[in-house]
């Protein structure tokens, strides 16, 4: 129980401290994103074969927890670990906001 408490109050904390997206700002930022995840049914052959999913009206917090994760190494792609690297928190969140304000 003691764990669990610990566990919220980091949660809790993290949230506290998180950078709020602008949609406005992170259309500004997707270009590159669009190469891929713009494309209908669009495959990747690269690393290996399989369906580009589609970002348009995902949650922006799944979003943004997607790409600290390519930019910290705990997610593996060529292609999205050097695209994230230049980004920083900010810019995430704008681009997490930017595709979950999509329809």
């Amino acid at each position: 129980m003691k764990g669990l408490l610990v566990i919220a109050l980091l949660f809790a904390s993290g949230a506290a401290l998180a950078v709020q997206g602008n949609p406005e700002a992170g259309r500004k930022k997707v270009a590159m994103c669009l190469g891929c995840h713009g494309i209908p049914d669009y495959k990747t052959t690269f690393p290996s074969v399989y369906h580009v999913p589609k970002l348009g009206g995902q949650h922006p917090e799944y979003i943004l927890r997607a790409l600290q994760e390519y930019k910290n190494g705990e997610r593996s792609h060529p292609t999205m670990t050097g695209q994230v690297a230049p980004l920083s928190e900010q810019d995430m969140a704008d681009i997490a906001a930017h595709f979950g304000a999509q329809k």
